[in-house]
């Protein structure tokens, strides 16, 4: 109940409901009132009293009369909603005074910044209090742009009215013939509307690379002024020479491992395997799938597919037990080639054999036939099962028979580095078929 108004109680309202069913009460009425409610005489007067100031009740020619809830509200409510609205317009007034003097004061934002410049030659670095303030900079800065603008963005895609917005300001900068290069993620390639809005700038001139991982927002424009982003949702305007150097550096160094945006269908495909070589390696480093998916710009969901089918091309059982073997075989390095999910079969061996030099003797001496690689099939029924790795004997365990599989199936290696000699086996043309292409 608002301040000042009186409020309605259990002996009130067993008046109020009397009052109703008899059709109202008169002064004789009182003390029978008072004992069909349970009420004492002086506790009647009181309920009767605080009806009367909340207007459920009005005196009449001989007593009084119940009123409806709804027409007591209206009379007593009215005064004090009447002067709430004008009060909650006062309110939007000032509040849209305050917005106006803000949004002035912000507007005073490159005036203060072209000042501090020329007060400060050597660099300065100051914030920018909200993206209000960012967007509006930012749209003069690149208007004004001479030479060069650089962008790094995080992310496997991007807001749709984000690239609406930026796009006719990109676009007119590329017609000026400033020269403009992005840095991207490899996820960006799977997003229908990044894909869309980049191959239109590359239509018009731009330059589009993307890396597994890169700097989370950068914008360095002509080599004198740069944006990061800022923990209070604003972003940092930089002016100082030896950071933006290092900014320059970082960029320019990303820059020359990134990959060229390509354009047409095959865009989302080229990358695919650069980004499983991106999971496996993060994979190895003992990160969860949640962290690699954050870093690497792409669903939750597809992370863990891309884990799974790593899993199984690694034949590892575990995800310690995957980064093991990728280190172990060096997969975790770059331009290594992945592994393929195994295709059913006996292995024939190694997956690539040593390159012997060409004999030296002379040309008539026949070459030495080189010698047959143990075949694991070949042990006969009465011999123990081979690996199918490396060919060695397979020991019993101890209470079992030997370690043999199932019947028809071959045997299971002895160590997790022959499973997996064993899978790149069969990944040799004609060895089986291989696991079906896969998708960022």
């Amino acid at each position: 109940m608002a301040a000042g108004m009186p409020e309605v109680d259990d002996s009130a309202v067993a008046l109020y409901r009397w009052m109703l069913v008899h059709g109202g009460l008169r002064a004789s009425e009182l003390a029978k009132a008072a004992g069909e409610t349970g009420l004492a005489r002086e506790e009647c007067r009181v309920a009767l009293r605080l009806l009367t100031d909340t207007c459920l009740v009005r005196p009449d020619a001989d007593g009084w009369q119940a009123v409806s809830p709804q027409a007591a509200g209206a009379r007593l409510l009215s005064g004090p909603e009447a002067a709430l609205r004008a009060h909650e317009e006062e309110l939007r007034v000032r509040r849209d005074e305050l917005q106006r003097r803000r949004d002035a004061l912000t507007g005073l934002i490159p005036v203060y910044l072209q000042a501090r410049q020329h007060a400060f030659p050597q660099g300065t670095i100051d914030h920018l209090p909200d993206q209000f303030a960012v967007r509006e900079l930012l749209t003069e800065v690149i208007d004004g742009s001479r030479d060069e603008v650089l962008v790094s963005k995080h992310g496997g895609s991007f807001p749709e009215a984000a690239l609406r917005e930026a796009l006719p300001r990109d676009l007119a900068l590329l017609e000026r013939g400033v020269r403009m290069r992005s840095l991207y993620q490899h996820a960006t390639r799977f997003d229908p509307a990044t894909r869309t809005h980049a191959e239109r700038l590359i239509e018009a001139g731009a330059e589009i690379r993307t890396l597994p991982e890169v700097l989370p927002q950068m914008i360095v424009v002509d080599g004198e002024l740069g944006f990061l982003p800022s923990r209070s949702g604003g972003a940092l305007l930089i002016r100082e020479p030896d950071l933006l150097g290092y900014l320059l550096d970082v960029f320019r160094r990303d820059w020359e491992y990134a990959t060229p945006f390509a354009t047409g269908p095959q865009a989302a495909h080229d990358i695919s395997e650069t980004v499983k070589q991106s999971i496996l390696t993060l994979l190895a480093k003992g990160l969860k799938d949640d962290s690699i998916a954050r870093r690497l710009g792409i669903s939750l969901r597809t992370c863990r597919r891309h884990v799974s089918e790593l899993l199984l091309g690694l034949g590892a059982h575990s995800r310690f037990q995957a980064g093991v073997i990728a280190e172990r075989q060096g997969l975790t390095q770059p331009h290594r080639p992945l592994p393929e999910r195994a295709a059913p079969g006996v292995a024939t061996g190694p997956a690539s054999a040593p390159v012997t030099a060409p004999p030296t003797g002379p040309a008539s001496a026949p070459a030495p036939a080189p010698e047959p690689e143990p075949d694991p099939a070949a042990a006969g029924p009465d011999g123990p099962p081979r690996c199918p790795g490396c060919g060695a004997a397979l020991a019993a365990a101890e209470g079992r028979g030997p370690v043999s599989g199932r019947p028809g199936r071959p045997a299971r290696p002895c160590s997790a580095a022959c499973r997996a000699r064993a899978y790149r086996a069969r990944r040799k043309p004609g060895a089986g078929e291989t696991g079906p292409a896969d998708n960022a």
